[in-house]
């Protein structure tokens, strides 16, 4: 039987584990659940230690990533399941995930409908970034930027060190995982109302997600960001140099420019994409050590993971 265990990131989230961690644990007995208290100022650790669920604390807040790294490094289960602590991600969701896992995929993210996004903006920024991430894997993204995922534990851990500390964690594990030739299964879920404040903020997030354009282009294929503008430049270029020698009979400093910012852009993204294949070919070379005790499984297909309780005692 293949474990299982399940990784929830937390910082003040004590109203909302009050009641999801009794429904987690109920669908779940007999996983392991890991909460990592990202340093919380509330009751946070005293819930989730009143629910019998192992506790993962950070000194301090070091960010949801950070918090997603250090659940993984905890865990013993074969397989991960990452979800939201604020109630969004539903534990009666896991199991539709891991049928696919069962059925031999790699990774499985919970894809979000267009009524779950938090607001119109941010729906459309990240149907935004779906669209740029399609482009750049040649592969439908259905929900980038979702939390609420099922991974191998073994192949997860092998992009750890390329893990933000931030909230784009999700960026870069599924394009890592595409990147790696890794298999990604979609899985349409309703995520409701988040239970409590979000942990976001507009003007110092928002930055951080227009970072995340160039994550995607950097992480999977540079020249495919770097040659469209790099052509961009070199056709007005051209295009000017044309007009310039029609009507004025001369080649211009801004023609030159041009054409040179062009040169420019297409060698930093060759050399990006140099730098890219050496990331993935060091992490594909590094050896995921076994946790002590626990016996370190890597096969590709494994043994099918149990049916939440409910569904055993119904069968």
């Amino acid at each position: 039987m293949t474990t299982l265990s399940i990784i929830l990131p937390a910082k003040n989230e004590a109203e909302g584990l009050k009641t999801f961690l009794p429904r987690l644990r109920k669908q779940y007995p007999m996983a392991e659940i890991i909460v990592v208290n990202d340093g919380s100022t509330d009751s946070t650790a005293e819930v989730c230690l009143s629910n019998g669920v192992y506790v993962v604390t950070h000194p301090y807040s070091m960010g949801n990533g950070a918090a997603i790294k250090s659940g993984a490094r905890h865990a013993s289960g074969e397989v991960l399941v990452f979800m939201d602590a604020d109630g969004q991600h539903q534990p009666e969701d896991i199991s539709r995930l891991l049928g696919h896992i069962n059925n031999g995929y790699d990774m499985v993210v919970g894809a979000r409908d267009g009524h779950s996004q938090a607001s119109k903006a941010r729906g459309f920024g990240n149907a935004f970034y779906n669209r740029l991430a399609s482009y750049m894997t040649e592969q439908p993204v259905k929900d980038l930027t979702s939390g609420f995922r099922a991974v191998r534990a073994h192949k997860f851990r092998e992009f750890l060190h390329l893990l933000p500390n931030g909230f784009s964690y999700p960026t870069t594990c599924t394009m890592a995982f595409f990147r790696s030739g890794y298999s990604v299964k979609y899985e349409p879920i309703t995520a409701p109302k988040r239970i409590g404040s979000s942990h976001l903020n507009v003007m110092k997030d928002g930055f951080r997600f227009l970072l995340i354009i160039f994550k995607i282009g950097t992480l999977h294929s540079p020249l495919k960001l770097f040659m469209p503008i790099s052509l961009s430049f070199f056709m007005t270029a051209l295009g000017y140099y044309l007009y310039t020698f029609v009507s004025e009979g001369r080649f211009t400093n801004m023609s030159a420019l041009l054409f040179t910012t062009s040169i420019i852009i297409f060698l930093i993204g060759l050399v990006s994409e140099q730098i890219t294949n050496l990331v993935y070919q060091q992490a594909a070379s590094t050896k995921v050590e076994g946790i002590p005790g626990k016996e370190n499984h890597t096969s590709e297909m494994a043994s099918p993971i149990g049916k939440p309780a409910m569904a055993e005692q119904a069968a």
